[in-house]
């Protein structure tokens, strides 16, 4: 019989299930993964988390643990050998992921969706993001991460929501004066851990056998 694990809706795409992936590499932890589709979302996972958003994380105790932020923490309170929870830095973490959040991600629709919005043209959409850019750029002068020479909870919190905005136009994100964030990014694009977090699987179903993430 197989040990019961924690279990992982999430959805490859979506940032905020990256996210959460991260963490869980991060933090050394093993889940059962159900890849999902937004367009047949499984009643097993409306069932425990009704708002139909992933990530969703269901602990072994059937707690569940709906927002990727919360999922991270989570994972790394129960491990954390890099030590991405510095306590020195937290607070200009957390204040610097609720600007990505709360901020960035609204530019960041705008700019990705301009055809579904018309109040401002794609490229206004992306100058008003760039802000946040260039937060972050100056965050990494001398620096190899956005807190300092380790990495943090900010890094993994807000790369993902990077690479989506550069991956709107890739010319013309590389073309923009942030050289810092450009590297910044490359660096993660080809992280062991990240390349293994966007690993693919196939949509669960139910019957299917149990997938162990990581592999």
């Amino acid at each position: 019989m197989t040990s019961p694990l924690h279990r992982l809706y999430s959805f490859r795409r979506c940032p905020y299930a990256m996210r959460a992936r991260l963490g869980i590499l991060f933090a050394e932890l093993s889940v059962e993964l159900r890849e999902i589709t937004l367009k047949n979302k499984p009643e097993q996972m409306l069932a425990i988390s009704p708002k139909g958003t992933v990530p969703v994380l269901q602990l072994s105790d059937g707690s569940v643990i709906e927002e990727s932020l919360e999922i991270i923490v989570w994972a790394l309170k129960q491990k954390d050998p890099q030590g991405l929870l510095d306590k020195s830095v937290l607070l200009q973490a957390n204040d610097l992921i609720e600007r990505n959040d709360n901020e960035f991600k609204y530019w960041l629709d705008r700019y990705k969706y301009a055809d579904r919005h018309f109040e401002m043209t794609q490229a206004e959409f992306r100058q008003k993001g760039e802000v946040f850019l260039q937060v972050l750029e100056d965050l990494l002068t001398n620096r190899t991460y956005l807190l300092g020479s380790n990495v943090t909870i900010a890094d993994i919190s807000i790369m993902p929501f990077v690479r989506q905005f550069a991956h709107v136009d890739r010319d013309i994100f590389y073309s923009l004066p942030y050289p810092k964030l450009q590297l910044w990014l490359q660096h993660w694009l080809e992280h062991p851990l990240f390349v293994q977090a966007m690993t693919k699987f196939q949509p669960w179903q139910e019957g299917d056998s149990r997938v162990v993430f990581p592999c």
